[in-house]
């Protein structure tokens, strides 16, 4: 199985919609492994973008006069390195996967070349009219195009991404951008039209085919690349030859309590303001709980509740582990429940699926109530595999580490007070008892008591 999904244009901090995005496609990677598939996964990154370079640009020291010689505060290619470090920070803390290839842009311009010479040899591209080093596709050339979002030509607005001086038809887009004199001259390289750099559409064509070949099976992204910028890959490919994606995915947008996110508007939220509200895993839930195609909505309670559904899963795990003893060392991730199983083969319907996995642990609770440790057993295996294919169990904050081992510290001494405790109770020393209890919940402890023992936890 062979997977395409489109990455980031790292020109800025990641957004809640880059890291949804992510995570819909690393659940399907997880899924399709689930079912026996080996998939091959590429997620590129855009490391060469007019974004990129007029944020640079904006970078140079203010106090220059037009003399004198400066250099920016920040070449275009660190502040891509650095942005792409950050988005690399997001998706480790969110539980998202490396793909198996994550190429740059930058390192495959030997492949657009060919992809260019290809598509003006089949008569699909063209050189500028003009001196400007341009090199366009014709959109007049390709009868298919725009059978993706299914839009006639004519109704399409003019492409944005050139000058449009040198195009037969204001709808054709940049294959090859010639080099400005604005633009440094490290962000352009030698080609057969001139130096330049490659238009932003040409380099996931030209990468899914280095990695996957020209006909693979699914290809994927957010819903606001579906055009231009999906309807010009399939375009370029298609016209050059290539069978491409067999399938297309698309996932839906992020909205804050129903509206499209604004910074002018102030409402927005980024995955680091998220991780400074919750664990990781609870904002992983969130932003993977909604059926991909369909708008996911923050909400200032969002959190909450996903805290919520979290700490039922894990009071499960936990409770069950303690039962279980020893014995639940021995038990792993099995088999998911079928409901789970036909909701995620039912084009990824992630929300019935975690229908499943909350009904598994409801009966996993009964069974705990009723003693019944073999069926405590079968779920808590169930339960383990459904977080697993979601991803939960992978999405830690950078000290999670550090936090797990201060956990186990912090066990030891409270397991100590509850057993001094328990001595307290069997001597029918109450007012001993009570006093233990107290400290520890003074100390924000809460003690559980159960026919197999007394457990703590800590209050939210």
């Amino acid at each position: 199985m062979k997977l395409y999904y489109c990455g980031a244009t790292v020109q800025g901090m990641p957004h809640v919609g880059h890291v949804r995005s992510a995570i819909v496609f690393d659940v399907l990677v997880r899924w399709l492994e689930y079912r026996g598939f080996a998939v091959t996964t590429v997620r590129n990154v855009t490391d060469i973008d007019d974004k990129i370079l007029e944020k640079s640009a904006n970078s140079f020291a203010a106090d220059f006069t037009a003399d004198e010689h400066y250099t920016p505060r920040e070449e275009w290619f660190s502040l891509a390195y650095r942005f792409e470090n950050e988005f690399a920070k997001a998706y480790a803390a969110l539980g998202v996967r490396r793909p198996t290839y994550e190429p740059r842009a930058t390192g495959h311009i030997t492949e657009m070349h060919e992809l260019i010479h290809t598509l003006i040899e089949r008569g699909h591209a063209y050189p500028a009219t003009d001196d400007s080093g341009d090199v366009y596709f014709d959109v007049r050339s390709f009868a298919q195009y725009g059978a993706l979002t299914r839009q006639s030509i004519d109704d399409m607005q003019a492409a944005t991404d050139a000058d449009p001086r040198g195009k037969r038809d204001p709808r054709d887009f940049a294959l090859w951008k010639g080099h400005k004199d604005s633009d440094p001259i490290t962000a352009s390289w030698p080609s057969p039209w001139g130096r330049g750099r490659p238009g932003w559409h040409l380099e996931c064509s030209a990468m899914a085919s280095k990695y996957l070949g020209t006909h693979f099976d699914i290809h994927g992204g957010g819903l606001d690349l579906r055009f231009p910028h999906h309807e010009n890959e399939l375009a370029q490919s298609a016209a050059a030859g290539h069978g491409f994606a067999n399938y297309w995915m698309h996932n839906g947008m992020v909205t804050y309590e129903g509206e499209k996110m604004s910074k002018s508007i102030g409402n927005t939220i980024s995955p680091a303001e998220m991780l400074q509200l919750a664990d990781a895993r609870v904002v992983r839930y969130f932003l993977g709980q909604a059926q991909y195609r369909s708008m996911l909505d923050y909400r200032p309670d969002s959190l909450t509740e996903a805290g919520a559904a979290v700490e039922r899963i894990d009071t499960f795990i936990s409770n069950a582990r303690y039962r279980l003893g020893a014995a639940a060392d021995a038990i792993t991730a099995t088999q998911v429940p079928e409901a789970f199983g036909a909701a995620m083969d039912d084009d990824l319907n992630v929300p019935m699926a975690l229908a499943s996995l909350h009904d598994t642990v409801r009966h996993g609770n009964a069974s705990l109530d009723a003693h019944e440790d073999g069926a405590v057993a079968k779920a808590l295996g169930q339960v383990l595999a459904m977080t697993q294919v979601l991803g939960l169990d992978d999405a830690v904050a950078d000290s999670a580490a550090a936090a797990s081992e201060e956990a186990k510290v912090l066990d030891i001494l409270i397991q100590a007070q509850l057993n001094e405790r328990a001595e307290a109770r069997a001597a029918k020393d109450w007012a001993r008892s009570d006093a233990i209890r107290d400290a520890l919940a003074s100390a924000g402890i809460t003690v559980l008591d159960s026919a197999d023992g007394a457990r703590w936890t800590l209050n939210n």
